[in-house]
């Protein structure tokens, strides 16, 4: 089975100016090259789709030494900040043609090579179990979600405050991880299957970069792990 990634990397980011590059822990080229250097030491992974139309981020990938990586210049009316992901989903067939794609992104730097390999043979152990048809990384939430109505997760008639530990749980999709035949991007218009297997990440790998504070944290955490 062909694993080829899909790393949308677009200029313009407003939430987080140049996170895609920027210094992040002292690492020059930041996030992009981490992520780029996580996915060149999966060795299941065979090629790295890298979708952006950002030269800068281009120079930097071609810092990174693996025949794995390929630029695509996306068309720039699918790289703007009104451009949906739905769109996005449509075009990855026109640059991957075949085996099942890996769609994954900078923003989660504690997702590395080992993850993405679990990920991988969880997904074909999932398909050959013939229960799910693609796989998408979640994080568990074992805490009191509320609506509006009143308690989502748990019965506040039968225990109004139960150990959260014993509470089922809900899955927050963390978008480190979306794994799918291509044929399912075709047929489906979308990035998982019918009966996505969950991949549970804990709370550090699942942590996602969306926000400035969120990039200040993540370097902390980074940093800490790595001394």
């Amino acid at each position: 089975m062909k694993i080829s990634v899909f790393l949308p990397c677009r200029a313009g980011s407003e939430r987080v100016p140049h996170k895609n590059t920027r210094t992040f822990a002292g690492i020059e080229g930041g996030l992009l090259k981490i992520k780029l250097q996580q996915l060149v030491a999966c060795n299941a992974i065979d090629s790295i789709v890298l979708s952006t139309n950002d030269e800068e981020v281009i120079q930097l990938a071609e810092t990174v030494s693996s025949d794995k990586i390929r630029i695509d210049r996306r068309p720039e009316h699918l790289a703007t900040s009104s451009t949906s992901t739905d769109d996005l989903v449509k075009y990855v067939p026109t640059i991957i043609t075949e085996g099942a794609v890996l769609w994954t992104h900078v923003t989660s730097p504690f997702i590395d090579g080992k993850i993405y390999e679990e990920a991988i043979d969880a997904y074909k152990n999932a398909l050959s179990k013939g229960d799910h048809d693609s796989l998408m990384s979640v994080t568990a939430l074992r805490t009191f979600i509320w609506n509006k109505e009143g308690a989502v997760n748990y019965n506040r008639n039968k225990e109004k405050w139960p150990r959260t530990q014993t509470i089922e749980p809900l899955y927050e999709i963390n978008s480190g991880i979306f794994l799918a035949d291509i044929d399912i991007y075709r047929n489906l218009e979308d990035r998982i299957g019918k009966k996505p297997f969950l991949f549970e990440n804990n709370d550090i790998d699942s942590f996602d970069i969306d926000w400035e504070e969120d990039f200040f944290i993540a370097e902390a955490i980074y940093k800490k792990l790595r001394s």
